[in-house]
């Protein structure tokens, strides 16, 4: 790293979760996401882990204590003291919804399922720190399978009710990857035929040119109007949404979930329920493994309206690393990563993955999730490499990634060909990595 020492940029770090801490929840980031958001949060926790287990069960208890008796874990948990943030709790008309817990505050919709992979880290590394670390590690992740079983559960019959084991998402924010091209041409099909008032509080935080359109979020309102008027069924939802994918990228997660969860059930004795999740995993590989575009190499999002691949290439393209899968597959993948339209892009300024390559006509290298490179996103990849035994491809990742972060401004992405930070700075889950990457034995 340039310019700065490990030890100050792993203190920089941990000093970011502590601004952000509102003892029960850790802030996405200090201003523009002032509440928990659920895959942000479970992320965040390995980094709080390296510090305390405890304060890391902490973060699960909020995350926990939000999840619907569907199993379903809402992306956002609304902080009652942190108001200035659209669309909030009124707007999403969840008050109504028997399915969620009465006095807990939450979304209506769901984030990619990477929650027993972060609960498996948070167990290892409380083990690894031994004596009390160690005991509440044990307890916490014994008291974290059944709820991690019952979200894998409502995963795979609310998302997947045409057996084709692609996860069906209902809006684009339940990607985590909001305003990707990917989702392009299903956007393009709806027809806002109430535009709302937008208070756009975003704006007062990060660079309009950074963020999504009003168009956009014009779009993103309609879907939430449509899951409201069935007051998020999950059985009716289809039939009134005008988003119907199936993600490739939360599939994967969920693959490498299931995987996590099956090892800590073995660990904790719940030898049924490690293999319901090893099957599970299975299906979900196959399932991105069957996405794969054999003339790109990349995987493939399923459009349900349609019937038909959507073949818009993305960083989701690259599933099938964070799922695993038939070896020539994973190692075609592992190279196109690599190579020179990725991370070996002439123009990077780190060799990192952008959201879109560089050569893509519809990358924008300073808006969202349209082409900036994204750490959180470097760190997944990352440690899914390492969990495979791809310790090169893992290092490399980490090696750069750390060289991106030096400079302490922890950006919720960054400009690809500048490193530039963008978006939110003081990031949560961008701190995390650092922590992780810098903190974590398993790296060496």
């Amino acid at each position: 790293m340039k310019g700065h020492s490990s030890t100050s940029l792993i203190d920089a770090a941990h000093n970011v979760l502590r601004d952000n801490d509102r003892g029960d929840m850790i802030k996405a980031a200090p201003d523009l996401y002032p509440h928990q958001w659920s895959w942000d949060a479970a992320l965040i926790s390995v980094g709080l882990a390296h510090n305390s287990t405890a304060r890391a069960a902490t973060e699960w208890r909020t995350i926990f204590g939000a999840q619907w008796s569907t199993g379903m874990l809402p992306h956002i948990v609304f902080d009652p003291g942190s108001p200035d943030y659209f669309p909030g709790f009124d707007v999403w008309g969840t008050e109504t919804v028997p399915a969620r817990p009465a006095d807990v505050m939450t979304s209506g919709i769901a984030q990619p399922p990477v929650h027993a992979m972060c609960v498996e880290l948070v167990l290892e590394i409380g083990s690894a720190a031994g004596g009390e670390n160690a005991t509440q590690a044990e307890a916490f992740a014994a008291d974290a399978v059944p709820r991690l079983s019952a979200w894998h559960d409502w995963w795979s019959r609310a998302r997947d009710l045409e057996g084709r084991g692609l996860l069906e998402i209902h809006h684009g924010w339940e990607s985590g990857m909001d305003n990707s091209p990917r989702f392009d041409p299903l956007y393009e099909r709806i027809q806002v035929t109430r535009p709302r008032e937008l208070p756009r509080t975003d704006l007062r935080h990060a660079d309009v040119l950074e963020r999504p359109s009003d168009r956009e979020y014009q779009r993103y309102l309609h879907l939430i109007d449509q899951l409201r008027s069935v007051n998020y069924d999950d059985t009716l939802a289809p039939g009134v949404i005008d988003f119907r994918c199936g993600d490739v990228f939360a599939t994967a997660c969920l693959a490498a979930s299931a995987d996590a969860l099956a090892r800590m059930a073995d660990r904790v004795g719940a030898t049924g329920l490690a293999v319901q999740e090893r099957m599970r995993a299975q299906r979900c590989r196959h399932a991105v493994a069957s996405s794969v575009d054999p003339v790109s190499g990349l995987c493939r999002d399923w459009d349900y309206t349609t019937s038909e691949w959507l073949n818009v290439s993305s960083i989701a393209g690259f599933s099938l690393l964070i799922s695993g899968g038939p070896s020539a597959e994973v190692t075609r993948q592992r190279e196109l990563l690599r190579g020179p339209h990725w991370m070996g892009h002439p123009a990077n300024r780190y060799p990192l993955p952008p959201s879109v390559s560089l050569d893509d006509p519809t990358c924008r290298t300073r808006e969202y999730w349209r082409g900036p490179t994204w750490p959180i996103i470097t760190w997944l990849f990352s440690e899914t490499a390492r969990r495979r035994g791809d310790r090169a491809l893992a290092s490399e990742l980490r090696s750069a990634g750390l060289e991106q972060l030096a400079d302490q401004e922890f950006g919720e992405y960054y400009e690809p060909r500048t490193g530039e930070p963008l978006g939110s700075h003081r990031q949560s889950w961008t701190a995390m990595a650092a922590i992780d990457w810098m903190a974590g034995t398993r790296w060496t």
